[in-house]
């Protein structure tokens, strides 16, 4: 099968966003200028450099509350700040909740259940269980083609680990199971590790 985006696939389903997977899910925390706080799942989500730290997330709809765009990015215009809070497999059901289409007056905090703690480098709330948070100050807000296309860049100014997530010296993801997300209603976990030497490694 080919098919041309501009044309239609002519299937039940958009195909598109079954293609690129898994694709690690940034749950975004911010917070308004106003203090309200939003915290919303993002699959277009992922790291782009080490040095200094620095991750993605790509915001691609809009709500009637909002000036063409969603409250996340709304609220990362006016303070300038975000968290990254990484999801693990235990807390798929909240961070489901906190996906929904909620007015802008809602605190997905609350809505779901979510305990929340303060960030150390910027003014907003983490997630107080994740396996992992990242702190992040505004770089830049890029407009893609399309209707409300937008894509957040931070540097990452603070980083929470779980306790429990640190083994002899590294991250290890197989503490908590990261969730992912695939095509449609689809996800899926990290279970299954193994290990690759580069060629130019020993």
């Amino acid at each position: 099968m080919f098919y041309r985006p501009e044309d239609g696939h002519g299937l039940p389903h958009n195909p598109f966003n079954a293609v690129v997977t898994p694709r690690p899910i940034g749950w975004i925390s911010t917070r308004g200028a106003d203090g309200s706080e939003n915290l919303a799942p993002y699959s277009f989500f992922n790291a782009v450099a080490y040095v200094p730290p620095q991750v993605m997330f790509a915001s691609t709809s809009a709500k009637e509350d909002r000036d063409g765009t969603k409250d996340s990015v709304a609220n990362i215009r006016e303070t300038q700040v975000f968290c990254v809070n990484i999801v693990e497999y235990a807390m798929r059901d909240v961070m489901n909740v906190s996906s929904g289409p909620w007015g802008r007056e809602v605190d997905e905090f609350d809505k779901a259940g979510i305990e929340r703690a303060a960030c150390d480098t910027i003014e907003c709330s983490r997630v107080a269980g994740a396996p992992a948070a990242l702190e992040c100050k505004l770089t830049q807000i890029v407009e893609l083609p399309g209707a409300a296309n937008f894509v957040v860049f931070g540097e990452v100014t603070g980083v929470h680990l779980r306790d429990d997530c640190v083994v002899d010296g590294a991250f290890d993801v197989t503490r908590f199971n990261p969730l992912a997300r695939l095509g449609y209603r689809d996800y899926t976990t990290v279970r299954d590790l193994f290990s690759l030497n580069r060629p130019n490694e020993s």
